[in-house]
């Protein structure tokens, strides 16, 4: 009998691939090798947990470890892969009972990303999170729970670090919180902290919020996390927490600001550090380079999601952009292709969306105009703002819309959304549009869905590529 398929890492992409490699090859083995506890969950899921709109952190798990061995696939947690023989197909692995190796006819590395704390002195303090684990989220909401109101039950789950989580359920409630990073993350967990109402502090060193979304979308968030009452630092770099055991403040660029609590949200770097040994190839990033079977520079040796670049929609080139679908899909088409399918992983664009109170946004493609051009294009870019409903009809709100398309073949590169009336989802209609290699024009000519309660006539992605594709048209007859 041959030697199974091992994966390193039992998340979004490393699952995907063993589900389906056991689906499509059962009298095959699948072994999973994790680390951790946890298996399976919804990063994106956090803040609202942390914020109280999920009950509870089981809730955020798709699979559970029954679940798992249910079909069919060897789950090993605690068990650390630390090392990789590519000459004789095997991993080295830790687990309690010591050291072993495993070898493999097809290994997957799925290992996912850690969160960034260097170069902030501090960030290990007590009271200094991130938001990268359920452990940390369930500290952290333990954290901002009082003591009088804690329920133990929450640290009976099988997965908790109940250690941890126990320590702070006894200590202050804190009351004012540093977040550090204007991205996905410090978004986000601003209006969870809000609404565990504490007195937040949003520093951001850039100028804007949301540097991938591009500006408009920036400021609009910006504004709607200050009237819920974020206090928002532009242009204001961290680079220490302060305190002897816990966090007692902030020191910024220009000012040194008391506080109880921080979050670090300034970045992920890939989980790849094991590999340096190895002849597998990554980039500066840390990031593992694939083809488009997500096949590695070693044959037999895969690897999928967070850890792992992938081509990108427009440039055709490798990139690397953390998200958890192109995680799942990516580990579901590398499970077929291990299986005896050659199935491709699929092209990444950046499709993202973000909610900030009652603000939503989305994002895909190339919108920074210095991007664009490194990949070779002479960007153009067109922003408008356009009723998300027919005017008279309730509920119409304010939609942003920002296209960027190529000046010369008037291809589409990218584009953003932001408004409060189910901007974010209309995203997709342009995610499509780079997938399809649209021009603007094509993209204008898009026979999208009109009635009153859902669009205008012309929806704002058509104005916007109505108004864009006018700029065409203007270069002609100049």
């Amino acid at each position: 009998m041959s030697d199974p398929f091992v994966i390193v890492g039992g998340d979004a992409a490393g699952l995907s691939a063993a589900s389906k490699f056991a689906r499509e090859a059962p009298k095959q083995d699948v072994v999973v090798f994790e680390k951790g506890s946890w298996v399976s969950y919804a990063h994106c899921g956090m803040p609202y947990y942390v914020k109280g709109e999920v009950d509870s952190l089981e809730d955020l798990l798709t699979l559970t470890p029954a679940d798992i061995e249910e079909r069919g696939i060897e789950l090993r947690r605690h068990h650390e892969v630390t090392g990789i023989d590519t000459e004789r197909n095997s991993v080295t692995v830790e687990a309690a009972g010591g050291q072993f190796e495993q070898p493999y006819d097809s290994l997957l590395i799925a290992t996912g990303g850690h969160a960034i704390t260097a170069p902030i002195e501090g960030a290990t303090l007590e009271n200094a999170f991130t938001m990268h684990s359920m452990d940390s989220a369930a500290a952290l909401d333990a954290s901002l729970t009082p003591p009088s109101d804690w329920d133990p039950s929450k640290t009976t789950l099988e997965f908790v670090d109940a250690d941890l989580v126990d320590r702070y359920a006894t200590t202050p409630r804190p009351e004012t919180a540093a977040i550090v990073g204007g991205g996905y993350v410090g978004v986000e967990m601003a209006e969870a902290l809000v609404g565990r109402d504490l007195d937040v502090h949003l520093f951001q060193r850039p100028d804007a919020l949301l540097p991938p979304f591009g500006r408009p979308v920036g400021e609009k968030i910006a504004a709607t996390l200050e009237n819920h009452g974020v206090t928002v630092h532009l242009e204001t770099g961290v680079d220490e927490l302060r305190g002897d055991e816990r966090v007692e403040a902030v020191a910024t660029d220009s000012e040194v600001l008391p506080v109880d609590l921080a979050l670090v949200g300034i970045g992920i770097r890939p989980n790849t550090e094991f590999l340096a040994e190895t002849a597998i190839e990554t980039v500066e990033s840390g990031a593992i380079v694939t083809d488009e079977y997500g096949r590695t520079s070693v044959d037999s040796v895969y690897a999928a999601g967070d850890c792992a670049q992938m081509e990108h929609t427009v440039t055709g080139e490798p990139a690397w952009i953390p998200l958890g679908l192109t995680a799942n899909r990516a580990g579901r088409a590398i499970g077929t292709t291990v299986a005896g399918t050659l199935t491709e992983t699929g092209a990444v664009a950046g499709t993202a969306a973000v909610k900030a109170f009652d603000m939503e946004a989305g994002r895909t493609g190339l919108i920074d105009h210095e991007a664009a051009q490194s990949a070779g294009f002479d960007p153009i870019s067109e922003t408008i703002t356009t009723a998300s409903r027919s005017g008279y009809y309730p509920g119409a709100a304010d939609t942003t819309v920002t296209l960027t398309a190529d000046r010369q073949s008037e291809k589409l590169l990218g584009g953003s959304i932001v408004g409060s009336d189910r901007a974010a989802i209309r995203i997709d209609t342009l995610a499509t549009a780079l997938d399809q290699d649209m021009t603007v024009g094509e993209l204008e000519r898009l026979d999208l869905a009109y009635a009153p309660p859902f669009s205008p006539v012309w929806d704002p992605i058509l104005v916007a590529a109505k108004v864009l594709n006018g700029r065409f048209d203007e270069d002609v007859s100049g």
